[in-house]
C-alpha cells in the first residue's frame, strides 16, 4: 500500500544506526508508529514527517516526495437501488474527483462487504436503498471505518434532519451536479489525500 514512504524510512533510519525505538525515542511515538510506517500501513502527516526528517537529519523533500508517492488513490463508493440513478452518478463523480476508485452498489450488503475489504474515504449513500436505511447503512460503515466520510444522497430533502443525526459530512439530494459535489468536498469531516 505505502511501501515507498515505509521503504525510505527504514533505509534512512538504519543509514543511521538506529532502532526503531531509538527513533521512536527522539520523536516522543510510541514503537509501533515507526514499525506502522515502515510497513507501509500508516504514513505520518507532514509535521511529523518533518520531525523525521530532523531526527533523521535529512532533506524533507526525501520523506515528502516518497510519502506523495505511497498515496492510494482514494476509494469512493455510492450506494443506490436505483440503476438509471447509479449509472448517471458515476460519471458525475469521476469528473470531480478523477484520481479516486469510484465503485457503485446496488445492495447494501455488497458495499458492507467492500468497506469491509477497502478502506473507504468517501461513501455517497442513498437514505433508501430498498428495504435497507441507507441510515443503518451508514452506521454500519462507521463501525467499519469511523474516518469514512458519508454523503447522504435523496429525493427527498425532508430526511435532512434524520442524517444530521449520524456522523454524516454532507447530504446532497439528486440528481447529482459537479458545483454540489465540489462544495461537500470542501466540507469532509475527514480530509482525503489525492482528491
Amino acid at each position: 500500500m505505502n511501501e515507498t514512504f515505509g521503504k525510505a524510512l527504514k533505509e534512512l533510519r538504519e543509514s543511521k544506526g538506529l532502532s526503531q525505538q531509538q527513533l521512536a525515542g527522539r520523536l516522543f511515538v510510541n514503537r509501533s508508529s515507526i514499525s506502522n510506517w515502515e510497513s507501509g500501513r500508516r504514513i505520518p502527516d507532514l509535521i511529523i514527517i518533518s520531525r523525521l526528517a530532523q531526527a533523521l537529519d535529512t532533506d524533507i523533500s526525501e520523506l515528502v516526495n516518497a510519502s506523495e508517492m505511497s498515496v492510494a488513490p482514494p476509494e469512493v463508493i455510492i450506494v443506490d437501488d436505483e440503476t438509471v440513478l447509479l449509472a448517471g452518478a458515476i460519471p458525475v463523480l469521476s469528473e470531480v474527483m478523477p484520481q479516486a476508485t469510484i465503485t457503485g452498489f446496488l445492495k447494501a450488503s455488497e458495499a458492507l462487504d467492500y468497506a469491509r475489504k477497502f478502506q473507504i474515504s468517501i461513501a455517497f449513500l442513498d437514505i433508501e436503498i430498498g428495504k435497507t436505511s441507507g441510515l443503518d447503512l451508514c452506521q454500519k460503515i462507521l463501525d467499519i471505518n469511523p474516518c469514512t466520510n458519508v454523503i447522504f444522497l435523496t429525493s427527498y430533502p425532508d430526511y435532512a434532519l434524520k442524517a444530521w443525526k449520524t456522523s454524516a459530512s454532507g447530504f446532497l439530494t439528486k440528481p447529482l451536479c459537479v458545483d454540489d459535489i465540489r462544495e461537500q468536498l470542501g466540507k469532509l469531516r475527514y480530509p482525503v489525500r489525492g482528491l
